[in-house]
């Protein structure tokens, strides 16, 4: 099963690159981040076609999160996270497919560091981290997914001295990461690129995709359950560099049906 991560910035204005890759990539599920559109402007009859449900939370103009699935029924779970004091945001959205719960999320980015935004990112963090303890409670196989806005170590931003006062790679919020991997959870794209840089945004400025002065900031997290059915994990980087592609690149993960003879790790 191959499960992935793409955040479309803008699921209409983007979409036939994200059908492209669709029908490029066939992944069974999907988590889709910054949709940027209402409820009602989500374009279901296009991902029909490809063979994909959905379930999506949207919100105009800003963030907005879904889930496709070409293996089976979408069986929502939850939108939001727990005690979330702004639930205009629509960044969280959870659904049980096909033998998965999968969590798909679209973290703040918290910048201007300090101030306010900043702030919400650390509490949206920390509700996080406290719901994926109940994730990991619940015994059942749990992918958690998305955009992260967060560079957790030196390794996964081209330029580190660049970037130490930004808020996706600010102290706390790395720290913030780890708690959460501390808890079992399993970083799949590290797990197969140990020491490679390796980055799934390239920012449309100043050349950036060109240069490959990117940033890992997409993330797929496995529970217990899934780390031994782990056999891949790739960011498909040619899709940053097509026509009018969003700025991330999606980024996917290959599990098996039960525990797997996982790919070499590449050194």
């Amino acid at each position: 099963m191959k499960i992935a991560t793409y955040n479309v910035n803008g699921v209409n204005g983007r979409l036939p690159v994200l059908l492209r890759w669709l029908a490029e990539a066939e992944p069974d599920i999907v988590v889709l981040q910054e949709l940027k559109a209402p409820q009602e402007k989500f374009p279901l009859s296009a991902f029909r076609d490809l063979g994909y449900q959905a379930i999506w939370h949207g919100q105009k103009s800003w963030n907005g999160v879904a889930i496709l699935s070409r293996v089976g029924e979408i069986h929502e779970t939850r939108r939001g996270l727990p005690h979330d004091p702004d639930g205009s945001q629509s960044r969280y959205i959870e659904a049980a497919v096909n033998g998965v719960l999968v969590g798909g999320l679209y973290l703040p980015n918290g910048n201007p560091r300090p101030g306010p935004k900043f702030d919400y990112k650390l509490c949206w963090f920390d509700r996080l981290i406290d719901h994926a303890t109940g994730l990991l409670g619940l015994g059942v196989p749990v992918i958690l997914l998305g955009d992260f806005n967060v560079m957790p170590t030196d390794r996964d931003v081209y330029k580190p001295e660049r970037w130490r006062e930004d808020a996706l790679f600010a102290p706390e919020v790395r720290t913030a990461f780890f708690r959460l991997l501390d808890q079992g959870w399993t970083d799949a794209l590290r797990t197969i690129h140990p020491d490679d840089k390796i980055f799934t945004f390239w920012d449309y400025f100043r050349n950036a995709y060109g240069r490959n002065a990117g940033l890992r900031i997409d993330h797929l997290l496995l529970s217990p359950l899934l780390r031994d059915r782990l056999i891949d994990a790739q960011v498909d980087v040619h899709v940053r560099g097509w026509e009018k592609s969003s700025d991330h690149a999606p980024v996917w993960v290959e599990l098996s049906d039960k525990k797997a003879r996982r790919r070499s790790p590449k050194r």
